[in-house]
């Protein structure tokens, strides 16, 4: 349980109203107290006084915290740990992941689309303070994830992405724009993309550079890295009989393109011919700037009133039971 909080405190303003019912109680009292003449009270000092005369005002106390106790329920006590905004330190970044076929190419362990994920989920793990989103793309585009600072459902998402959810292509130019379009609304002091390609720009109806463009007049800079070995990788290919098999094929990254885009949106571009390299790589991106974003904090919001209710109708129970019994009459 957090911090106790009352969604409806001004219902503690009705206690006042015990103040009247305990002076009406006190002045009944005395006025109830029978009064005789006798020579001398010396006979009744060593009479024994029973257990209903120490209990007279149990059922009268027993009223008053009952009162207390539901005036409490009225309040809602809720317990919480507050909703609040903080300023955090953070940029957004957007990661773009090609997720063609041959991200499946076996120069990577176990391939080139497994190792970029979890490098990534590594990353963004390192990286609380950030909003993050992920945009995935072949021959179309499409966003797995908008900017988000729930590192749970990112990481879960990442685990989702798998080569073939969508045509198979390279549309490099689309990729970047549908990050760009993830971005472009923010209000963040630094926004970034980390695209990341093995391949070159084959499908789509926009020009990589042209995203580029886009990028940098919304003043997103884009760190590019061209993943794949240096001169052939063995990719897996299918026989006539459905067999899988390793076959040698030559590596071909658009590496100009990519440095071009990174150049005009002043960003940065990398190779990764290797898993550690791309860790590398990504160690180097963690160093980058942080400006201020607001980050809403959740909390749990849990209602508290059971209790008190329960302790109320107990004490009203046990009020009625001694009226009733013990104390129905006191000599």
């Amino acid at each position: 349980m957090g911090q106790i909080e009352f969604a409806h405190p001004e219902y503690f303003y009705l206690l006042l109203l015990l103040l009247p019912v305990i002076a009406w109680y006190i002045y009944k009292q005395k006025s109830m107290q029978a009064a005789i003449q006798v020579s001398t009270t010396e006979p009744l000092i060593d009479t024994p006084k029973t257990l209903r005369n120490y209990l007279r005002h149990l059922p009268a106390i027993l009223r008053i915290l009952v009162f207390i106790l539901l005036i409490v329920v009225l309040a809602r006590p809720q317990s919480t740990n507050r909703w609040e905004n903080t300023i955090t330190e953070g940029i957004d970044i957007v990661l773009s992941l090609d997720i063609s076929g041959s991200m499946l190419a076996r120069d990577f362990k176990p391939d080139r689309l497994e190792a970029s994920k979890d490098i990534a989920v590594e990353f963004i793990s390192g990286r609380p303070n950030d909003r993050i989103g992920l945009v995935v793309f072949s021959a179309e585009s499409f966003t797995q994830c908008p900017l988000t600072t729930d590192r749970a459902v990112l990481v879960n998402l990442f685990k989702d992405i798998r080569s073939g959810m969508i045509e198979d292509g390279t549309a490099i130019g689309v990729g970047l724009a549908n990050a760009i379009t993830r971005l472009k609304d923010s209000d963040a002091i630094s926004k970034v993309i980390i695209l990341l390609t093995d391949g070159v720009n084959n499908q789509g109806s926009i020009d990589p550079l042209t995203a580029a463009e886009l990028a940098k007049s919304f003043g997103i800079r884009v760190y590019t890295i061209g993943i794949g070995s240096m001169g052939t990788a063995p990719y897996p290919v299918q026989d006539v009989f459905g067999r899988t098999y390793l076959q040698d094929m030559p590596v071909e990254i658009d590496e100009a393109t990519l440095q071009q885009i990174a150049d005009m949106t002043n960003g940065k571009y990398f190779r990764a011919t290797n898993n550690q390299k791309l860790r590398e790589i990504y160690a180097e991106i963690d160093q980058l700037e942080k400006s201020k974003i607001d980050v809403k904090e959740f909390s749990k919001k849990q209602e508290e009133y059971f209790l008190f209710a329960l302790s109320a109708i107990i004490l009203l129970l046990l009020e009625i039971l001694l009226r009733y019994t013990v104390l129905r009459r006191i000599p």
